[in-house]
């Protein structure tokens, strides 16, 4: 692979090259056209880790892109600085710092309801429907695309084809920025070939053909059937998310006191050693835990965005070969590395299994179980050749223009109703759910 390839500015869905505007790239357009989506918005309300809470600390989806679009920024914009002379003349680090920013607020558009839990439950409803034989009707790439529901999938789904231009570029992004977003650059037959990371893919069969055309045209390497190599600035838009829920979840840990603070601090100091800015050094006993832990927090992510800058230019022949192994922290120095490894085990041992978090994905699957049930029984109805009943006909009413037709397949009105519930925030499922069961309150 190459940089003024991997760098390209033509849009999906648009044969010439975007034009600038005086201070706004094609880059910054895509950025603006993330942040303006009905989806983004919408993440304001879904889960992060936690149950959407009354505390105004605690993350949401919404709050957890932002967070790591600025990150992701800034580490686009280092290696952008790292690399000059490389990179194709017409390009600026704020190209590659608003890429990687603009592919960072994008990376879980996608996300259902109730986060991981919501993908697990979905993946769970399909396979219960697959035992009854409602799958029978599909091949075995689309029953894969369900079995193994994924949120990135769905979120490449988002951008490419659900908002704007819809099923015709959808937000027509920059090939660069698209490619910066696809983490996972294959189909559900390879789902479970990342590393072991099971369910892991990034497309469904619906969007194979758009994922070959920008494989294609930014020349990521072939690596079999409906598989390509990462875009190299894809481990940036991953370390910015490593990087952010790693600390992030112990901030949230420590609000719903899962966690003391000292126990964060000492992580922080062994990473930032003396590097300890003047301000912190001045706080009092009258200062809080969340004054300190901010202002430590941030020159623990400066450490880290340099760590992580170094290991992509030391590993960048390896991720122009598209054969780097591995995430990009897993590369950092030793002490970087450790940071954000015990990080995420500490919010595995003490927050992830908060009685809380566990109600709530138990709440989950309830609810997922009853949209689920209504919406695919009503699109099963349909292609019965039957005469739909009152409640059928009323429950895709629900989806007004984007309600499947009888002449459909299958499989494309399956996914009218995963984009409608993914779509839904976690309030919004949980309130259509207990009227469709009837309840009022």
């Amino acid at each position: 692979m190459d940089w003024e390839t991997l760098l390209c500015r033509e849009r999906l869905g648009k044969p010439v090259a975007s034009s600038d505007e005086l201070g706004r790239t094609p880059f910054h357009k895509d950025h603006d056209r993330v942040i303006f989506s009905d989806a983004f918005r919408r993440l304001g309300k879904k889960t992060q880790v936690h149950p959407v809470s009354s505390n105004d600390h605690i993350h949401t989806r919404l709050t957890h892109s932002l967070e790591v679009s600025c990150v992701g920024r800034s580490l686009g914009m280092r290696v952008a600085e790292l690399l000059r002379g490389t990179l194709p003349a017409w390009s600026e680090p704020a190209d590659m710092g608003v890429i990687v920013q603009a592919a960072c607020l994008a990376h879980d558009i996608g996300n259902p309801p109730y986060g991981h839990s919501g993908e697990d439950a979905i993946r769970h409803w399909f396979r219960q429907a697959a035992g009854r034989g409602l799958l029978d009707p599909l091949s075995d790439a689309e029953r894969d695309d369900f079995l193994n529901f994924e949120g990135n999938a769905q979120g490449f789904r988002v951008l490419t084809q659900l908002e704007y231009h819809r099923f015709d570029g959808g937000m027509r992004l920059t090939y660069a920025t698209l490619g910066a977003f696809l983490k996972y650059p294959w189909t559900a037959r390879h789902a479970a070939a990342d590393g072991g990371k099971a369910h892991k893919f990034g497309c469904y069969q619906a969007e194979a053909p758009l994922l070959a055309q920008i494989a294609d045209k930014l020349q990521l390497p072939a690596q079999g059937q409906q598989r390509w190599g990462r875009h190299p600035l894809v481990y940036l838009v991953e370390a910015a998310d490593d990087i952010c829920y790693g600390l992030i979840d112990l901030e949230d840990g420590l609000e719903m006191e899962l966690l003391r603070y000292d126990e964060v601090e000492r992580l922080l100091l062994d990473l930032v050693g003396d590097d300890l800015p003047e301000t912190y050094r001045q706080l009092g006993p009258q200062d809080s835990t969340r004054r300190k832990l901010a202002i430590l927090r941030g020159k623990a992510i400066e450490h880290l965005v340099n760590a992580a800058a170094a290991a992509f230019i030391q590993q960048q022949p390896a991720l122009l070969a598209g054969t780097l192994q591995g995430d990009l922290v897993s590369h950092m120095q030793p002490t970087a590395a450790a940071c954000v490894e015990q990080a995420k085990q500490l919010a595995r041992q003490r927050i992830f299994q908060d009685k809380r978090k566990t109600l709530h994905e138990i709440g989950a699957y309830s609810t997922l179980e009853v949209l689920l049930d209504a919406f695919c029984g009503a699109v099963n109805g349909l292609h019965a050749g039957k005469h739909l009943s009152f409640k059928h006909r009323r429950i895709l009413d629900l989806l007004a223009n984007n309600a499947p037709q009888a002449d459909w397949s299958l499989y494309a009105s399956y996914l009218r109703v995963i984009d409608f519930i993914a779509g839904m925030t976690d309030l919004y499922a949980a309130d259509m759910a207990r009227q469709i069961r009837g309840i009022s309150q």
